[in-house]
C-alpha cells in the first residue's frame, strides 16, 4: 500500500472551519476505489495544524487519486486557506491495513 502522511497549517482565520472546508474533498476521496483510509486530526500543541494519514491499496489507486477531477479541485480550492505548502512523508509499505502496536497490547481484564 501507498502511506501518506502529510501536514497542513491552516490560515488561523480558517483553521476551525477546515474540516467543513475540505469536506468535499475528503469525502470524494473516501469514495475512490483504492482508498483504504482518508482521516484528518488536529494537533494539540497547534491548533493551526491538521495531520492528514491516508493510504491507497497500491501504485495505481495512488495515481487514480491524484488523477482525479475532485484532487484537481482541491489543489485550487484548499491553498488558498494555507499558511505554507504541506509536508508530507510518502512511504510504499508491504500490508494493507494497520498493524497492532504490540508493545501496547490491551489485553482482557477479567
Amino acid at each position: 500500500m501507498i502511506f501518506i502522511t502529510a501536514k497542513f497549517r491552516v490560515r488561523p482565520e480558517h483553521a476551525d472551519r477546515w474540516p467543513e472546508i475540505a469536506a468535499d474533498f475528503t469525502e470524494a476521496t473516501r469514495r475512490e476505489p483504492g482508498c483504504l483510509w482518508f482521516d484528518w486530526s488536529r494537533s494539540l500543541t497547534d491548533p493551526t495544524e491538521y495531520v492528514l494519514v491516508e493510504a491507497f491499496r497500491d501504485d495505481e489507486a495512488g495515481a487514480a487519486h491524484v488523477q482525479s477531477a475532485h484532487f484537481r479541485a482541491a489543489q485550487q480550492t484548499l491553498p488558498p486557506h494555507l499558511i505554507e505548502t504541506p509536508r508530507i512523508v510518502n512511504a510504499n509499505v508491504p500490508q494493507d491495513d494497520w498493524s497492532l502496536l504490540g508493545e501496547m497490547a490491551v489485553h482482557e481484564q477479567r
